[in-house]
């Protein structure tokens, strides 16, 4: 059974299948075609954590592609210690045909998937947001054509996202760099098994926002506190403080320089409005492509093409 509960799990022909399928069912949605696929299937979200795009572009996925969902909060499904984990991925995994959760756990996700008897998908947890990052490849795609080559620098912390575009990088052949205080860096381990699964990885960290930038394609960046992390607000304001994707920091990147952002954003913190509803922007492209993505990943899941 396939399920995406980080894209480390994916072969980078599931990454490019993935891909594929998002185009294809794009390109039939803009013809003003929504084959119904996944008529009459079930998706269930389990949410522990607030959404707009994850929940939103889920539940019109499966619609456009002719299925149903229904949406429960941790407590809701019993996930507070109401009842086991086992069980309730157990029972929810016989009714639906797919599952969503999004959970401030990663290793919640990955066992709740060892019991449910159908596909799992990470909607974000701490660790890792896949969905976004195909999103984003997906994105890249539309805009650069072949991304083989092409330069992505994500400048502030080492986050979710940027754990999970780091992948994305390595499995389809874009650089990632990430540019931001030393102690927000990456984890080790995860660079580790990326090198050693990927050795021809260009993956690079630097504190040096002129060296990182002066060749990008892509300036990518995202909130400095994270849902959980509002105790460090202050810190991380404090310490990202030069990091800020302005004017002043894009103008030291090619004309040519997207801007992306996987949104919330906190306009004035991490990024000016100057630059986010300026013209290089990609940041609403790709909230539009969480639906293109998510219909793309269901199809496929549920081998539905």
């Amino acid at each position: 059974m396939k399920h995406l509960t980080s894209l480390s799990e994916l072969t980078t022909a599931d990454v490019k299948a993935i891909l594929a399928s998002a185009r294809e069912l794009k390109d039939k949605f803009l013809d003003g075609d929504r084959p119904p696929l996944l008529r009459g299937r079930v998706l269930t979200m389990i949410f522990e954590k607030p959404s707009l795009r994850t929940r939103n572009s889920f539940e019109a996925a499966i619609t456009h592609l002719g299925g149903g969902s229904t949406f429960l909060s941790v407590k809701d499904a019993g996930l507070d210690g109401r009842e086991s984990l086992a069980d309730v991925a157990r029972v929810l995994g016989s009714y639906a045909d797919a599952l969503v959760l999004r959970t401030f756990s990663q290793r919640l996700i990955e066992e709740f998937a060892s019991y449910a008897a159908c596909p799992v998908i990470n909607g974000l947890s701490d660790e890792r947001h896949p969905c976004q990052a195909l999103t984003d490849a997906f994105t890249m795609q539309e805009v650069f054509g072949d991304i083989r080559g092409k330069r992505l620098v994500f400048v502030g912390d080492g986050n979710n996202v940027a754990a999970s575009l780091s992948i994305a990088a390595a499995m389809l052949g874009f650089s990632f760099t990430l540019c931001g205080p030393r102690d927000y860096w990456l984890d080790d381990a995860l660079l580790a098994d990326l090198r050693a699964k990927h050795p021809d990885a260009n993956l690079v960290q630097t504190d040096d926002i002129p060296c990182a930038v002066r060749d990008a394609d892509v300036i990518y960046t995202d909130v400095w506190a994270s849902m959980g992390q509002e105790a460090e607000a202050e810190k991380r304001k404090s310490d990202f403080g030069p990091y800020q994707v302005n004017t002043a920091l894009m103008a030291q990147a090619p004309k040519s320089c997207r801007f992306m952002h996987d949104l919330p954003a906190k306009r004035g913190l991490e990024v000016t409005d100057e630059v986010i509803d300026g013209p290089p922007s990609l940041a609403f492209q790709q909230a539009e492509n969480r639906l293109h993505l998510a219909k793309g990943l269901l199809a496929w899941l549920l081998d539905a093409r």
